[in-house]
């Protein structure tokens, strides 16, 4: 399993949405249970702002190389490691030999 050690830029964020069903009743009562087992998936948004041409390079290889299929391991910078995939990211060339990436790590729940 290949793991991504690269550190991203402050400013990280992450959404998390908990799978719930809830179901109203006439009287305004409503009752709600979790869905599912691992109902509470992570979402991280991340930069990796500055970086040189060969560490871009690298970055952007390792997401095209599991191209939003294979997962791999990574830990946020908060919180605890997972397996994660990747399925957007974008690269921008702010000046020579200086990038900035931002992608989109979503937490998966396998093997």
């Amino acid at each position: 399993m290949a793991t991504f050690t690269y550190t991203a830029s402050y400013g990280a964020s992450v959404n998390q949405s908990p799978r719930v069903r809830s179901i109203q009743f006439g009287d305004g009562y409503e009752q709600r249970a979790s869905f599912g087992i691992n109902t509470d998936r992570r979402v991280w948004r991340l930069d990796f702002r500055g970086r040189s041409d060969t560490d871009a390079d690298a970055i952007i290889a390792f997401l095209e190389a599991r191209a939003g299929v294979e997962n791999f391991d990574w830990t946020p910078p908060s919180g605890d490691a997972g397996k994660w995939i990747c399925r957007s990211w974008s690269r921008s060339i702010s000046s020579n030999d200086s990038n900035d990436i931002s992608a989109t790590f979503e937490e998966v729940f396998e093997s």
